[in-house]
This record gives C-alpha cells, structure tokens and sequence, in this order.
C-alpha cells in the first residue's frame, strides 16, 4: 500500500536533490568566474545576487534527500539504553515533528513570497524577483515535510525505517532484545 507512495516521494526527492546539484554547480560556477574577474579587475556583475538566492536551493534541495538518507544530526548518547520500542517511539515523533516544522517553514515561506511579490520586493543589483526564489524554497520544505511525514506513517505501520540501509524493522530489535 505504501510502496507506491514511497516510490512517488523518492522521486520527488531526488528531483528536489537534482536541483540542489544545479544550483551547487552554478554557484560554484558564479563564484569561480568572479574570483578570476576580481584577479583581472573586472568582477561578476550580480555575482552577491546570483549566489544568495541560489544557496536557497541548493540547502533546502537537498534537505529531502538528507532526511531521506538519515544525514541529520542524531545525538544517540542514550538510544543504547533505551529499550527498543522506546527508540522507535522516538523516530516517529522526530519524524512528526520535523514534519510540522518543515510544513511551518513552508507556510511561513508561503506567506512571505505573497508579500513580496505585493511589495516587488527583488534582488539589489539584478532585480530579480524575491518572490520565485521564495516560492521555490516554500515548495522544497513541502517536499522535506512530505517526505518526512511517509517516514512516520511507515514507521507507524510497518516499523520500516527508510533511513536504514537494510530496512530493519521494529519486530527484529524486538526480538534481538528477548534472545539476549
């Protein structure tokens, strides 16, 4: 039942991390030909502009992915002692919460872009629209959010956590701990 769903919001991940590659690469680009302008007396035009909004996605293009692979900071000095059941507990309100979080960065976001786009907010030196770069980052938290909120639901159904790399479910670490 979850499978396509799953399939579905991996794709949607890695169309989100495609596109923090993108924009990695360009910066790297912008920021390479500016340094060699400054060398030569004759910097980037927009350079400041170009890099500021597209560091919005390349960070919040690859929260998805990192959320998806379990790259996040995970602070496990007392999972050991807690008893399993307890650990799984936890990932699925960390994961709800993360949800919640991410889903209020977009709405927040949301809300600011339709400001901006009423004010004309833009850019300083290209002019370029706040509000694309806004909407942009709004839909890529959604994304974050979507992602994480299938990882609670999977964990809640299944016990499948996808951040492992082999899928253990809660039921194993269960009975590891009866056998011990």
């Amino acid at each position: 039942m979850l499978a396509p769903l799953r399939k579905g919001a991996d794709g949607l991940i890695g169309l989100s991390a495609t596109l923090g590659v993108i924009g990695l690469m360009l910066e790297v680009g912008v920021i390479l030909v500016d340094v060699v302008g400054r060398a030569f007396g004759h910097p980037l035009f927009g350079s400041q502009d170009i890099v500021t909004m597209t560091l919005v996605i390349v960070v919040f293009g690859g929260m998805a992915l990192c959320d998806r692979g379990g790259g996040h900071i995970a602070v496990d000095v007392l999972e050991r002692h807690y008893p399993p059941l307890m650990n799984h507990a936890i990932d699925i309100g960390a994961a709800v919460l993360g949800a919640v979080i991410f889903a209020m960065i977009a709405w927040a976001v949301w809300q600011s872009a339709q400001l901006s786009q009423m004010l004309n907010l833009s850019t300083n030196l290209l002019g370029w629209p706040k509000a694309w770069f806004q909407w942009a980052l709004s839909a890529l938290a959604l994304v974050t959010a979507l992602g994480m909120t299938l990882r609670a639901i999977e964990l809640i159904l299944s016990g499948r956590d996808v951040r492992t790399e082999d899928g253990a479910r809660i039921e194993d670490a269960l009975r590891r701990e009866d056998n011990a």
